[in-house]
């Protein structure tokens, strides 16, 4: 339950951030000085040509992140039930600073010393399309299985009438043992997609997710496996089929 702390940190944080990209972007304001400072110490302000898309892509992928985080916040809220487990102070330090982070990083893809001046709707390119389509469709399946965890321990009316835990089953459940992980991943890839493809250092934040959500779902795998002797053998872990 510790993580809606997270969500709490990433939406205050990210919102920030996209109304200064926005204001930037649309109003002609210029980006906040300790934004050009982290830019000059990143080699970012050294550009001098005209980017492309980098503008508008930035602005849409912190839009999805704002938005994902928004939806993950209000399932913390109102859909998931959590049991009593807690959390590691360490993890917890290192999750708020990640959240922070990850929307400065995609802040940081915007060059501050230039402006493509192109419509939005020249803007748009098929990326754009491919990696909105595939956020939303992830964006969905995520909230489906987390979905289908709670129900897990509630009542038909809705009422939470245990905290213990059970084997799913619907949706990418059929597949893997840990679905709303594989749809994290899939999200991070969605706004690589987003970002243009090329981006290197949004990828480096996908290798992240994909290690760090791979090894919670090999633990909670063999944690289905110990404990339920009946668990259906073809569910991989993470990656259907892998």
């Amino acid at each position: 339950r510790w993580f809606t702390h997270f969500y709490v940190v990433s939406v205050l944080w990210n919102g920030f951030l996209l109304i200064c990209l926005f204001r930037a972007e649309f109003l002609g304001e210029s980006l906040p000085s300790w934004i050009h400072d982290m830019h000059h110490a990143l080699g970012r302000d050294s550009q001098s040509k005209d980017m492309g898309n980098e503008h508008f892509s930035a602005l849409l992928v912190l839009l999805l992140l704002w938005l994902h985080s928004c939806r993950r916040l209000a399932e913390c809220l109102w859909t998931s039930v959590f049991s009593s487990g807690v959390i590691h102070i360490v993890q917890y330090c290192f999750g708020l600073g990640y959240y922070i982070a990850v929307g400065s990083t995609v802040l940081c893809q915007v060059p501050t010393n230039v402006r493509n001046g192109k419509k939005l709707s020249v803007q748009i390119c098929w990326y754009h399309i491919i990696g909105v389509m595939m956020y939303i469709w992830a964006s969905l399946h995520q909230h489906r299985c987390l979905a289908i965890l709670a129900n897990l321990r509630k009542s038909r009316s809705g009422k939470v009438v245990s905290l213990s835990h059970s084997v799913p089953f619907g949706d990418w459940f059929d597949s893997v043992s840990c679905p709303h992980y594989f749809a994290e991943l899939l999200i991070y890839v969605s706004m690589a997609i987003t970002l243009g493809i090329h981006n290197v250092t949004w990828w480096c934040v996908v290798m992240y997710v994909l290690f760090n959500q791979a090894l919670a779902a090999v633990l909670c795998h063999e944690f289905y496996q110990k404990n339920f002797s009946s668990y259906p053998k073809h569910r991989k872990a993470f990656i259907p089929l892998v």
